[in-house]
Order: structure tokens, then sequence, then C-alpha cells
């Protein structure tokens, strides 16, 4: 929970309350969502950014996708001590259903590509648990020597076999995604894809759907079937690379429920 100088910074009211989705961490606080773990260094240049997009998403007519807007405390930190905020949508459900997640990973890229045509220095400093498995998925080497550092059985076996798979196919041109959608979609209360908890990298947008179609056959009940299209060609390439995303940024990684699904 937020300590109480960060409630007040915020000016956050009301009682605090557990929220779903996301990483699991967000409390809501009133009108606002505060959650932990977030780097200013990330904030300071994608604040702006987002909330330029929310407001014009919030404009179209009819909308089509919408993005949670950042609320800056009171004395104009965007995070105070590693916590952020942003404004609460009420009547909202998690979007479960995987052809809307995906329809939905591709309005945000498109307009993600467009808001933000150039890739973030910033990016380049993150050191986060995310970030590391980002770059870890892009380079089979390092994937295999980080691989043999953990401690989870199995776990060098599996990376093993998903490097082997790897090729140099090329993913399709790199811009600002979302890396982690699956849990992060909710449907407002017009049925609009209300995005959240911005988990964000410089990658293919078929990377980062890839990303999506594992999470939500591993943890959020799609079918196993969802993955079949993903067997084959360049969206089999994105599939081991998302994988090895995943595995990597996992601490501890559930290796046989990876191993389970047959991608390697």
């Amino acid at each position: 929970m937020p300590p109480a100088h960060v409630l007040d910074l915020f000016v956050a009211d009301g009682p605090l309350e557990p929220l779903a989705g996301g990483r699991g961490t967000s409390v809501r606080a009133g009108d606002l969502v505060l959650s932990p773990g977030h780097d200013v260094t990330q904030l300071a240049w994608l604040a702006f950014a987002q909330a330029r997009l929310a407001v014009r998403l919030d404009e179209e007519v009819p909308r089509s996708i919408r993005l949670c807007l950042p609320v800056p405390a009171r004395d104009g930190s965007l995070v105070v001590d590693g916590w952020a905020a942003t404004r609460f949508e009420p009547g909202t459900t998690p979007c479960r259903d995987l052809a809307a997640l995906r329809a939905t990973a591709h309005l945000l890229h498109a307009r993600l590509a467009s808001a933000v045509p150039a890739r973030p220095d910033a990016l380049d400093l993150r050191t986060d648990q995310w970030a590391v498995a980002e770059r870890l998925a892009y380079d089979g080497d390092a994937a295999l020597r980080a691989a043999a550092e953990r401690p989870e059985p199995g776990l060098g076996a599996l990376v093993t076999a998903l490097v082997a798979g790897l090729d140099d196919t090329d993913l399709g041109r790199d811009q600002l995604v979302h890396a982690d959608l699956a849990g992060n979609v909710l449907l407002d209360a017009d049925g609009i894809p209300f995005v959240i908890d911005l988990s964000l990298a410089w990658r293919s947008p078929l990377w980062a759907e890839a990303i999506c179609v594992l999470d939500a056959v591993l943890w959020h009940g799609a079918a196993r079937a969802a993955l079949d299209d993903w067997r084959s060609g360049v969206e089999r390439q994105a599939m081991l690379r998302a994988a090895l995303f995943r595995i990597f940024s996992d601490q501890p990684c559930d290796v046989a429920r990876y191993a389970a699904l047959g991608l390697a």
C-alpha cells in the first residue's frame, strides 16, 4: 500500500481498494489509481505523450480505444517514491476475449506509432527485469548465458530449445509497443477497450501481439489452440522471442507450464 506521504502528494482521498489487473499491485484511492514500481526517467517522457494520446482518443467519435490518463502529484512530480497515479475509470470490467485483445493491440500500436514516431533514448536506461528479459529475447547467446545462471530446474534446457529455433527472420518495423497487454485491457461502461499500466518497448508489434497471445493462454484462460497460428513462419519467430521474454521476466519461472505448450 502507498505510504501516507505518497497519498498526500497525490491528494488521494478515500479508502484504499486493491485493484485487479496489471501486476496486481495497484490500489484505488478516490478518483485515482496508484501503482508502484515506476521509474521517473521513463515517465518523464512517457507521461506527456500518454496524456496527449489519451485525450485525443477520448475526443474521437465514435471511440474505438481508450488509454489511462496520468496524473501528476501536487508538486508536479510524476513519481513519488516509485508510485505513479492515473485517473480511475469507473464501471470497467477485465477484457478476457483474445480476439478483442488482439484487435486492441492493433489499434493501440497504430496510435503509438503515430504519437511516438522516434525511439525514446530513455528506453536504454531501463534496468528492470522486463527490460533485461526483452534484451535477452533478442540475443540468443546472452539468453543461453543468463539461463545457465538461473536456479529453476529445466529452465536451461527449455531456453536452449527455444534459442535453437530462432533465425534472422524480420519481424517487421520496430516501434513503441505495449509488451503486457493481456492483463491490462479493461472494457469501459460502453464496452470500449481501456488500456492501463503501459509496459513499453521498442520492438515489432508482432512480437508484442505474440506476448499477448502467450499470456492469454498461460494465465487468462484462452484455449491452447490459440497458439496454432504461431507455430510456423514469422509468427513462430515472434512467439519464440515472446516465450524467451516471459521466461526471463518471470522470477521465478514456472518452467513446466511453458514446456507443456510445446513451443520449442
